[in-house]
């Protein structure tokens, strides 16, 4: 991208932090960040535009509502909503879901306020999640009569459990950031107002790093957990392959050699 400032429909932008760090803001302000249909297609057409852009190492997700990161479905769309009508949504939300699931590069979350229900699923969806003391996180849909669906019933267990993601959706409960850290709900907990910016930093650090390397590294992480150990083993050989015999692997050890940071 050339421009450090894309947007995708009028409630998503793209924003570029230097030369590797990409940052994916949700800009729905006056609804918290509720996903429309017009919101699910706009997320999902920025996803695919950075899942194409081979310039950027790191995203971060981050939300422009004071008071939220995300509330989930815009429950005041659908409530107009006949049975067809949430059918033919169904499609454009998976793919705003699997948009973020599916970014090729590692993902940073960077949360305050209510990441509710999708929120929350946007959330799990990245790689590591930074919390300020504000955020309260939940997966409260069966409260409302469905059932998490933008892939939380999958990302959950695979973060904190079987058991403890099943306790969390039966109940609907909502979670405070301090007990969220404990429960592995969220990886960093930050003071009020800070999560972006230690989020935004800690993607430069990723950012540092090889371009090739970070995503061969997410892609034999993602699939590891779903696979018994041989497969995972071969996966992951498959990954380090990708790397070895890549110019970033090349530059990083003519690099170190003559003791310079290497210019990827």
């Amino acid at each position: 991208m050339a421009e450090r400032e894309r947007r995708f429909g009028e409630w998503v932008a793209v924003r570029r932090h230097g030369e590797r760090v990409a940052e994916l803001v949700l800009d729905r302000p006056a609804a918290m960040n509720a996903v429309s249909t017009a919101m699910a297609v706009a997320l999902a057409e920025a996803c695919a535009a950075l899942a194409a852009d081979e310039t950027v190492s790191v995203t971060v997700l981050t939300s422009s509502a004071e008071r939220a990161f995300c509330v989930g479905a815009d429950l005041k769309e659908r409530n107009s909503f006949t049975d067809a009508d949430l059918a033919a949504q169904r499609p454009f939300t998976r793919a705003a879901y699997r948009g973020v699931l599916d970014l090729p590069m590692p993902a940073v979350a960077a949360v305050h306020g209510y990441a509710l229900g999708g929120g929350f699923e946007l959330a799990l969806a990245c790689d590591v999640i930074v919390a300020d003391e504000s955020a309260v996180v939940g997966l409260p849909e069966v409260s409302v009569g469905v059932i998490p669906g933008g892939g939380g019933t999958q990302t959950l267990p695979r973060r904190v459990g079987a058991a403890r993601a099943a306790e969390l959706v039966f109940s609907a409960r909502r979670v405070p950031a301090p007990e969220a850290l404990t429960l592995g709900l969220i990886d960093q907990l930050t003071p009020a107002g800070e999560a972006r910016a230690t989020a935004l930093t800690l993607a430069g650090r990723f950012a540092a790093n090889s371009p090739i390397s970070l995503r061969a590294a997410k892609q034999a992480l993602r699939a590891s957990p779903s696979l018994p150990l041989g497969p995972a083993l071969d996966l992951e050989d498959a990954s380090w392959h990708r790397a070895a015999f890549s110019p970033d692997r090349r530059e990083g050890v003519t690099a170190f050699n003559e003791k310079r940071a290497p210019r990827w």
